[in-house]
């Protein structure tokens, strides 16, 4: 397996990980895989940073809760520390499609960036 394989499977993984009810609600789980500087446009239309992502996933947060991945995560590094991902998910009948930054730091792989769009699965 070469570098650049390892490095997105590794972003695959942190990404699977945070779709995770249990890391979710973990407050320590979650903090490992957000970057310090993280940032999100969520498919809700606002805008979250790390701080306020901490204090929202691990409340907000069913046990039950599951997204589910409905096209293949693919990825692709674009620098030496930095790989994008993009996939889509279902969640609760709402599609979005998704997109993601992960950057290695000391810590290992950590997400920075995140985006969710909405969109309709009708007149496809």
């Amino acid at each position: 397996m070469t570098e650049h394989d390892c490095a997105v499977r590794a972003a695959i993984e942190g990404e699977l990980r945070l779709l995770d009810p249990e890391v979710r609600r973990s407050p320590e789980q979650l903090g490992a895989l957000l970057h310090p500087e993280f940032h999100e446009f969520g498919s809700s239309g606002r805008r979250w940073d790390r701080e306020s992502t901490l204090a929202r996933l691990p409340a907000d947060t069913d046990p039950a809760d599951r997204y589910v991945v409905t096209s293949g995560i693919e990825g692709v590094r674009l620098a030496p520390d930095v790989v994008h991902l993009t996939f889509d998910t279902v969640y609760n009948g709402g599609h979005a499609h998704r997109s993601s930054l992960w950057r290695r730091t000391d810590d290992g792989w950590q997400m920075y960036f995140h985006q969710g769009t909405p969109f309709s699965t009708e007149g496809n």
